[in-house]
């Protein structure tokens, strides 16, 4: 399904399944929907779950001028106020969590819970010093040479030597086809994103959820010190960004956990 919103850009979507809890899942950067496949299977049976490519990805239009991550945030929410749902738990991967916090915190009311995937590992806080020098230089490459820049930095990061094959494959598939205009004009936000975290992660009402890859340790201080409501770390074993295509058994049996401890407030 298609629908513009936002304003005008087409944005594509599918809704499986019922129930009284609707888990709303956020794919991140250069990828799509499809990543969450594994969990509308196993999830469709017991709730309503809807899925989104974000604006200038997967199948949805390119219809924008002025490409933000805020727009991208603004979406999510447009797309929820569209479909009318309440008891919603939205679960936003990578730089979807970040949409997830900017959605819950700019239009509380719909949503019961939030669930990040690896995300959010260093929370609010600043890019360490020694790596400036590489941040400045990833976003110099990106003006000359788009797709090999970010297929250098989708395998220094998101993924590993450990990594299957077939993983990394496409990743670096969708990381090399991403299109340009939306990449050039958000990557720099993103790399600045812990400024929005600090920001909007006191803001938030809900008590934050995660569930990480334990390739990379998360930042427990952090989250500490700028979750207002408190949070819950769950980490799955991985050796990429992605355990929707990883590990999708244990990410969705720590998914299961974590919906059934949020959906049970509204089941009483």
């Amino acid at each position: 399904m298609s629908k513009p919103i936002n304003p005008g850009t087409t944005i594509n979507y599918n809704v499986y399944g019922n129930g009284e809890v609707t888990l709303f899942f956020i794919h991140g950067s250069y990828i799509d929907q499809t990543y969450w496949d594994a969990q509308v299977k196993y999830f469709e049976p017991r709730y309503r779950v809807v899925t989104m490519d974000l604006a200038g990805h997967g199948k949805s239009g390119h219809e924008r001028e002025d490409w933000t991550v805020r727009g991208l945030a603004d979406d999510v929410t447009a797309l929820v106020k569209f479909l009318n749902y309440s008891n919603v738990i939205l679960i936003g991967h990578s730089l979807g969590g970040d949409l997830a916090l900017m959605a819950a915190t700019s239009y509380p009311d719909p949503f019961i819970g939030i669930i990040g995937v690896d995300t959010f590992k260093n929370a609010g806080t600043p890019i360490a010093e020694e790596h400036q020098g590489k941040v400045s230089e990833i976003l110099e490459n990106l003006k000359t040479n788009f797709a090999d820049t970010n297929e250098q930095y989708a395998r220094m990061v998101l993924v590993s030597e450990a990594t299957p094959a077939e993983i990394t494959d496409r990743v670096i598939h969708d990381y090399r086809g991403a299109y340009q205009p939306l990449g050039q004009a958000t990557t720099p936000e993103i790399f600045e994103m812990y400024k929005q975290e600090a920001e909007l992660l006191p803001k938030l009402e809900l008590k934050l959820h995660l569930i990480n890859v334990n390739n990379i340790p998360t930042n427990i201080g952090a989250l500490e010190q700028h979750t207002t409501n408190g949070f819950k770390l769950v980490e799955i074993e991985g050796t990429s960004h992605y355990p929707m295509l990883e590990n999708p058994e244990a990410l969705n049996t720590a998914l299961d956990k974590v919906i059934s401890e949020i959906a049970q407030q509204v089941i009483e």
